[in-house]
């Protein structure tokens, strides 16, 4: 669905996107993480065709949208990080003036506005003016506003941005419903947990380059040190720890009771093969826990090496 290749912008001798790739498949919700100044509205607003690049190539639905802007933009619905104002506007006529720049027919723009605004429970806002509105509720009909023309492809650049905890939540249901509705989605955020839970795969940019992409759990396991396996068996600790001492995952086995703790590098494949093996050999494994490092402490490892090195999971 999006091939970004090459991607380069600079302002004079300041580079903002430093050769970003990146591509999501249909159906895909990608997460574009990345701190303030990183280059992600950059890179969103070239993909949105709102900003030329100095260099590169960005390829929408098999359309280079460089070459044909116009088509491309039908096809795409961006939502900034910021909301206009539009004092003299009511809710339902902010969508109609909008599904009019669309060129949506007069007659079928209420029923697309209604179920817009239901999607985003508005429906009972719809004569209210937006200015009027709580940031939350702007934020919910800015989204309304930018899946009018029914977009292939819906770039969302810092959804949740300076919302409560409640109007967070909110967004994260619409996110899941758009995922029902098999909308490929791009979107950009600092809040990491949030991304994890929601998105198919993310992409981790600092400084203007991509220095981690892939499914989170590829980029955990990729990047992410030991981490640490306790497993409680109720009896045979002895036939535990000889089996986990045979698998090339396992390291520095320790024991406490009934409780064994280990190192563990490997994916949750590799886990599910270890926890079959310890119940063929008759041994009762009560429960296993297994703690490892966050997103959030993978993402500060990418930035303090500073984007020297390029991971791609």
């Amino acid at each position: 669905m999006l091939k970004v290749i090459n991607l380069v912008k600079r302002y004079g001798r300041f580079t903002a996107v430093d050769n970003l790739s990146m591509e999501i498949s249909e159906g895909q919700i990608y997460g574009f993480v990345g701190a303030n100044g990183a280059g992600k509205t950059t890179t969103m607003k070239i993909i949105a065709g709102l900003l030329q690049p100095t260099s590169g190539e960005v390829i929408i639905d098999g359309i280079n949208i460089f070459d044909s802007p116009r088509t491309v933009k039908r096809k795409i619905g961006y939502m900034p990080d910021f909301f206009g104002v539009y004092d003299d506007l009511k809710v339902d006529e902010y969508m109609d003036f909008y599904a009019g720049i669309y060129g949506i027919p007069y007659r079928d723009r209420k029923r697309i506005t209604d179920q817009l605004l239901e999607l985003v429970d508005l429906s009972e806002k719809k004569d209210f003016y937006v200015d009027s509105l709580s940031r939350g509720m702007k934020q919910r009909l800015c989204l309304a506003r930018s899946l009018i023309n029914d977009p292939k492809l819906l770039i969302l650049d810092e959804p949740a941005s300076g919302l409560d905890p409640k109007a967070r939540v909110e967004i994260k249901g619409i996110l899941r419903e758009l995922k029902n509705m098999r909308k490929t989605v791009l979107i950009s955020s600092h809040i990491l947990p949030e991304l994890a839970e929601l998105c198919t795969a993310i992409g981790i940019i600092d400084k203007g380059k991509m220095v981690a992409s892939g499914t989170v759990e590829e980029i955990m396991d990729k990047l992410a040190g030991m981490r640490k396996l306790k497993v409680k068996v109720k009896e045979n600790t002895e036939n535990a720890v000889r089996l986990l001492q045979e698998q090339p995952s396992i390291k520095g086995i320790r024991i406490n009771g009934n409780i064994i703790e280990a190192d563990f590098k490997g994916d949750d494949n590799i886990l599910s093969l270890i926890l079959k093996r310890l119940v063929l050999q008759d041994i009762p494994v009560i429960s296993y826990t297994l703690e490892g490092e966050s997103l959030e402490s993978i993402f500060m490892h990418l930035i303090e090496k500073n984007g020297s090195e390029s991971y791609d999971a």
